[in-house]
């Protein structure tokens, strides 16, 4: 996805109303965000399988096929090794099987043309095969808690709703406008934008979700210029 234009004054938010969004969201998620188990490593690899399996796929799916895979591939080096046969073998009944494809392109092209490793920089990332922005930036950030913005689909509603209300991520304009606004509220601390990012993340999964929103739990909810746009028209 290119990223292109530039957010009017007010689809960026006030530099205070972003902290206070990005604090809600930390203090919700230390409470109620869910235990994964590439939540609890920063293995870049490790986190680079999970959020390739997450892609279009329930987590509920992916937890069935993740730690599988990885007994038969510990490492980058193994799964470089491996015959592709194999590769296909362990991925098997998870579907969008290009995922897969790529990944083991990216481990030969990593161990062989590298020094083995991922780089930590979102746009080296971006140069690795089926690596777009979204995964670029969730591996920078979480794997190496890098202050890196990153927007799935998740993510590009929550910010929408609470921000921007009018941009529609469906569409390509609005989508880079949104990716700016992500850009404007992460925090400038790593570690701290782990955290946030991992928030939003959930809150998208969990509370703000494509059906329904459960704005009586959220935790930004008089924050939100979609909810408070809603109370105002009452």
């Amino acid at each position: 996805m290119r990223d292109g234009g530039v957010p009017s004054r007010r689809d960026t938010p006030a530099t205070e109303v972003a902290r206070d969004v990005s604090r809600r969201l930390r203090r919700w998620f230390a409470r109620h965000g869910r235990d994964l188990p590439w939540r609890r490593t920063r293995d870049p690899y490790r986190i680079l399988v999970s959020e390739l399996m997450l892609q279009q796929t329930q987590v509920s799916r992916v937890l069935d096929f993740y730690e599988r895979f990885l007994a038969r591939f510990p490492s980058l080096h193994d799964l470089a090794a491996a015959r592709p046969a194999a590769v296909r073998e362990q991925w098997e009944g998870l579907g969008y099987y290009a995922r897969a494809r790529n990944l083991h392109a990216l481990s030969r092209q990593v161990t062989r043309d590298g020094n083995g490793a991922l780089p930590d920089d979102p746009q080296a990332l971006r140069n690795l095969p089926g690596i777009g922005p979204y995964t670029a930036g969730a591996v920078a950030s979480f794997a190496f808690e890098r202050p890196a913005a990153l927007v799935d689909t998740n993510v590009a509603r929550v910010i929408a709703r609470i921000f921007a209300p009018r941009l529609r991520p469906k569409r390509a304009r609005d989508l880079s406008r949104i990716w700016r606004i992500a850009e404007s509220i992460l925090p400038r601390r790593g570690r701290t934008a782990w955290t946030h990012n991992q928030a939003l993340m959930e809150l998208g999964a969990l509370v703000c979700t494509a059906r329904v929103r459960r704005c009586e739990v959220c935790p930004v909810a008089s924050a939100c210029a979609t909810r408070q746009r809603e109370l105002r028209t009452r």
